[in-house]
């Protein structure tokens, strides 16, 4: 059982991040935005990481994806320190940053060219993923083309290209009108469901943390430190009217107050 109270099935940690702390430094002087920070992340778990502006969500993420070196302490991946990005962990970021002059296809694909992976088989996958977020009817279109949700499914359709064994979502709906968010939401539980990833997700919105999470783990102000780490007990499949119910209204009021 991991920290939170998640079974592993007796499967190891995928991903153990153990005393990380990090500092900026700017010209008005040292920033500590994260302090002695520990947990680890279950197989298939999903795991939503929720907190105050600025207590360093996204300095955490980037850290897990191998982006940003900690100045203290380490994130291991399977038991193996990460020292950089790896291919078994993809990332999606708030904003979906396609190239505008590809089509959703050939976003999706690029990745897989600049691994040198044959065409047919690029397309393949591609398409196969691009089907399993909705939109097989957009294959051509082009970025300009989509809403903002479209858009952030082809993000996550890129980002799962690579079949990377852990997802990483930086607050990947927060630009998003409040019924696409919900929507989006929804879609995210569904893709989570057929692929069953290990998914490590920030975000601001309690509600949506309670929605899609098997724990959700609360930052305090900066610096950023586990102030508490909640289980989820709700049951699977689960559909945006679980938030309709007492448990899920009691555990939400639970994690406002762990903010503050």
């Amino acid at each position: 059982m991991l920290a939170g109270g998640h079974h592993t099935g007796g499967s190891p940690a995928v991903m153990s991040v153990a005393h990380l702390s990090h500092t900026f430094t700017s010209r008005e002087g040292d920033v500590e935005v994260l302090a002695d920070i520990s947990f680890q992340v279950a197989p298939s778990e999903f795991l939503c990481l929720v907190g105050p502006s600025g207590c360093g969500k996204s300095t955490l993420l980037r850290m897990m994806a191998g982006l940003l070196p900690p100045e203290q302490g380490e994130v291991r991946l399977n038991g193996r320190l990460l020292t950089g990005p790896q291919r078994q962990i993809g990332i999606v970021h708030q904003q979906p940053n396609l190239m505008p002059w590809r089509s959703v296809r050939e976003n999706v694909v690029l990745p897989l060219e600049l691994a040198g992976i044959p065409r047919d088989e690029g397309v393949r996958r591609a398409d196969d993923l691009i089907t399993l977020v909705g939109l097989a009817d957009f294959c051509g279109a082009r970025p300009r083309n989509l809403s903002g949700g479209m858009a952030q499914r082809v993000a996550v359709a890129r980002a799962l290209i690579h079949d990377p064994e852990i997802l990483l979502l930086d607050e990947p709906f927060g630009a998003l009108d409040a019924m696409t968010r919900e929507r989006m939401g929804g879609e995210l539980l569904r893709i989570w469901r057929v692929r069953r990833k290990t998914v490590v997700m920030v975000t601001h919105s309690i509600q949506e943390a309670v929605l899609l999470a098997d724990r959700v783990l609360v930052l305090s102000p900066s610096p950023g430190r586990v102030r508490q780490i909640f289980d989820v007990p709700m049951s699977r499949p689960r559909d945006l009217a679980a938030q309709f119910s007492p448990e899920f209204g009691e555990l939400a009021g639970r994690v406002r107050s762990a903010i503050g």
